[in-house]
C-alpha cells in the first residue's frame, strides 16, 4: 500500500467511469498596484478579428481578457500577498456540471484558476487510433475517453474559462501511472511524443469530432501552454528538459512540498502541490482531494455515506488549515489540487468550495493561476525571493514585515 502521509503521493486524471486502484491512479483585502489578484472590475483587453489558426479548432483573439494589472515588485518593508492556486487535473466536462459550477464560483469571487486539460478530452472514443501513447498501445488510456457530448461540452468551457481569464495548461493524455508504460519511465523524448499529441487533439478537435457549430478555442495552444501537472506526479525529471526546450515557465509535477516560497529547477518555477496540517491526525496530507480521501476512505470513491458530513469538514479545515498557517506567518503561496468528480457524494468540491469562500475576502489575498503567479515572480528581486524562503512552514518575519524585507 503506498504510505498517504505527509509524504504521500498521488494525482489522477478525472474519466468518464472513475474506477480507482490503491497507487493512486484512477481513470481520473484591496490590492496593492500592480499585483495579481482578484478582478473586481474586468476589463477586455479589446476585441481583434480572430485569425484561425490551423483547421479553425483555435484562434488567435489577442491579448488575453480578464488579467490582472501588470505586476511590480515588492517595495521594501512591504508586506507580501497571500497568494493561492486552484488547480484541476483533466478539466473535463463529464455532464456533472462540475466544470461551469466553479467557472461561476471564480467569477463570484474574483478567482484566476488553472486548468490542466487532458487532451485526449478533446479526442473522440472513435478516434483513439490516433492516439500513440509512448510505451503503450496505439489508443490505450489509463482514463476513460469521453463521450461526444461531453467533448462538445468539454469545448465549450475550456472556451469560457480562457475569455474569464483562467490559464489552460495540460495534464498530458492517457494517464498512465502503473506498469513498464508508466510516465514515470519515460524519456525526454516521450514527453514530447506525449505533448505534442496533447497539443493536437486541442488544435485539431474540428478535424477530428467533425463538429461544425461550435466556436473556435481563443487562443493559439502552443503560446499559451506554459505549464503542466503529470498524471501522479510521475516522470518529472525527465520532463523538465523537455518542458525548458519548450519554454514553459513553471511546473506542478513535484511530488510534494512544503509550505515555503519556490525555487527554479532547470529553469522553471517548482511550484508543488503541498503538504497541510490534516485535522484530527499527527501527520499532514497533499494539498489535492484524492489524497485526502485516500485517508478518509481507504482509496474508495464511495465510502459510507454516514461519514460525509465529518470528512467535508475535515477537507475544508485541512484547506483552510494550510491557508492561515502561510497567511499568519511566512505567506508562502498555497497550491490546491482538484478533479472535477463527485466523490464521496461530491463533499471535496463542497470543501474546495467553502475554502475558497474563506480565503477570497481577506487582505493581501490573491486568487491566480500558476501563470499568473509566475508572472509576478519573474519581477521580484531575486534577494528578496531568496529572503522569503528563508522562512520555513509557519515561521513568521522577526521584527515583522517591515524590517525583515527592508534587510533584504
Amino acid at each position: 500500500m503506498r504510505d498517504f502521509s505527509r509524504r504521500g503521493v498521488l494525482g489522477l486524471g478525472l474519466g468518464a467511469a472513475a474506477a480507482v486502484g490503491i497507487a493512486g491512479c484512477g481513470s481520473p483585502g484591496k490590492p496593492e498596484p500592480g499585483t495579481p489578484g482578484p478582478i473586481k472590475n474586468p476589463k477586455s483587453q479589446g476585441t481583434p478579428t480572430p485569425k484561425a489558426i490551423g483547421d479553425g479548432s483555435t484562434a488567435d483573439t489577442g491579448p488575453q481578457p480578464n488579467q490582472p494589472d501588470k505586476p511590480v515588485p515588492l517595495q521594501p518593508g512591504e508586506t507580501p500577498p497571500q497568494f493561492v492556486v486552484f488547480s484541476w487535473d483533466g478539466a473535463g466536462e463529464i455532464g456533472n456540471g462540475l466544470f461551469p459550477r466553479f467557472l461561476k464560483l471564480a467569477k463570484d469571487h474574483g478567482a484566476g484558476m488553472t486548468f490542466f486539460l487532458s487532451g485526449i478530452y478533446l479526442l473522440p472514443e472513435s478516434k483513439k487510433s490516433l492516439y500513440q501513447p509512448p510505451n503503450n498501445p496505439v489508443g490505450a488510456s489509463d482514463i476513460g475517453y469521453l463521450k461526444d457530448e461531453n467533448v462538445r461540452s468539454t469545448i465549450k468551457y475550456v472556451r469560457e474559462a480562457w475569455l474569464d481569464g483562467h490559464e489552460i495548461g495540460t495534464h498530458f493524455n492517457g494517464h498512465f501511472c502503473g506498469g513498464s508504460g508508466s510516465v514515470g519511465k519515460w524519456s525526454p523524448a516521450d514527453w514530447q511524443s506525449e505533448i505534442d499529441q496533447a497539443v493536437s487533439f486541442v488544435t485539431n478537435w474540428r478535424t477530428n469530432t467533425g463538429f461544425t457549430d461550435l466556436p473556435p478555442l481563443p487562443f493559439d495552444y502552443r503560446k499559451e501552454l506554459v505549464g503542466a501537472r503529470t498524471p501522479c506526479l510521475l516522470g518529472r525529471d525527465n520532463l523538465l528538459p523537455t518542458a525548458r526546450k519548450l519554454g514553459w515557465r513553471y511546473d506542478s509535477s513535484s511530488p510534494g512540498g512544503l509550505q515555503q516560497w519556490p525555487v527554479k529547477r532547470e529553469g522553471l518555477w517548482d511550484l508543488p502541490l503541498q503538504s497541510l496540517p490534516f485535522p484530527g491526525h499527527s501527520f499532514e496530507v497533499l494539498s489535492m482531494d484524492y489524497n485526502i480521501l485516500a485517508n478518509q476512505s481507504k482509496n474508495t470513491t464511495k465510502g459510507v455515506p454516514a461519514n460525509y458530513p465529518a470528512w467535508r469538514t475535515q477537507a475544508t479545515g485541512t484547506y483552510l488549515g494550510g491557508f492561515k498557517r502561510a497567511y499568519e506567518t511566512n505567506r508562502a503561496p498555497l497550491f490546491i489540487g482538484n478533479h472535477f468528480e463527485e466523490w464521496n457524494g461530491g463533499i471535496y468540491m463542497d470543501a474546495v468550495e467553502e475554502a475558497l469562500k474563506g480565503m477570497a475576502d481577506k487582505r493581501d489575498v490573491r486568487l491566480v493561476s500558476f501563470r499568473q503567479f509566475a508572472d509576478w515572480l519573474d519581477v521580484q528581486d531575486p534577494k528578496v525571493l531568496a529572503k522569503l524562503r528563508g522562512l520555513g512552514p509557519g515561521q513568521a518575519p522577526a521584527g515583522g514585515w517591515g524590517a525583515y524585507l527592508t534587510a533584504a
